[in-house]
């Protein structure tokens, strides 16, 4: 039930994050926007970097015709998976079938994006890469500080909890 719940999630969190990394892309300043700040440490790809007014129309062009590529959003197998959660009897198999199905259309759409991003990348001079990785590095350091924050938590929640049940 997990995974369905994850699948389910990341799929919402993905279509919506696409929508809004597009509006960003398109925007003048390419700062991240609040709704993109506010899902955790998740920020616009090129936040840092001054880019020159024919970058930024080479990635506008290239969003735009990423846009234009993607197919519309499934909202019948939403719908669908709706029916399943909401129905009488809950049928896991049917759940599971459903939610692999999204997920395989989530991995088509990340990949289209990861396409994207990378011919964005390609279009950075040599010192525009490196503060980029520079600053992803600094992001992937702040999420490992969390995951360990996190671990430490899980852990002390479970010893205290052992030990009140003894």
């Amino acid at each position: 039930m997990r995974r369905v719940t994850v699948a389910v999630m990341a799929s919402t969190l993905a279509l919506s994050a696409t929508s809004q990394a597009a509006e960003v892309v398109s925007g003048v300043n390419w700062h991240p926007s609040e709704a993109l700040t506010q899902r955790g440490s998740q920020t616009n790809m090129f936040d840092g970097i001054s880019l020159t007014e024919h970058q930024r129309q080479q990635m506008r062009d290239l969003m735009q015709q990423a846009r234009h590529d993607r197919p519309p959003v499934n909202v019948s197998e939403m719908e669908t998976m709706h029916s399943l959660v909401t129905a009488e009897n809950f049928d896991e198999n049917a759940v599971r079938v459903q939610a692999e199905k999204m997920a395989r259309e989530q991995v088509t759409r990340q990949v289209e994006m990861a396409k994207v991003r990378n011919q964005m990348f390609r279009l950075l001079t040599p010192e525009q890469q490196a503060i980029l990785n520079e600053k992803h590095e600094q992001r992937m350091q702040q999420l490992r500080d969390i995951a360990q924050m996190q671990r430490e938590s899980s852990s002390k929640l479970l010893s205290s909890s052992s030990s009140s049940t003894q």
